[in-house]
């Protein structure tokens, strides 16, 4: 799966370092609606060491939220795969 790494120059590598490093933060820094899921073990993937606490909607909002992005997948992947699978903690 990673194979393409072996043929990536140093700069190559170190600009994708740059790249997964970025969307972590910006999946770290988020909270409220655009926060999906706590990542903490993610986020001590970066250098700085940090593990904000994230400003948490109450439960009715959260739950729009929830069904906003869900209908937000119906939009913009109408032919992905369907599942009735319930959800394991």
């Amino acid at each position: 799966m990673d194979e393409d790494l072996t043929e990536m120059t140093c700069e190559e590598l170190l600009d994708e370092v740059r790249q997964l490093r970025q969307a972590i933060r910006e999946h770290r820094d988020c909270s409220e609606h655009d926060l999906c899921w706590h990542h903490p073990a993610l986020w001590r993937l970066l250098p700085e060491k940090t593990d904000p606490v994230p400003v948490v909607p109450e439960w009715p909002a959260f739950m729009r939220g929830c069904i906003k992005y869900r209908q937000s997948l119906d939009e913009q992947a109408p032919d992905a795969p369907r599942s009735d699978e319930p959800y394991q903690e």
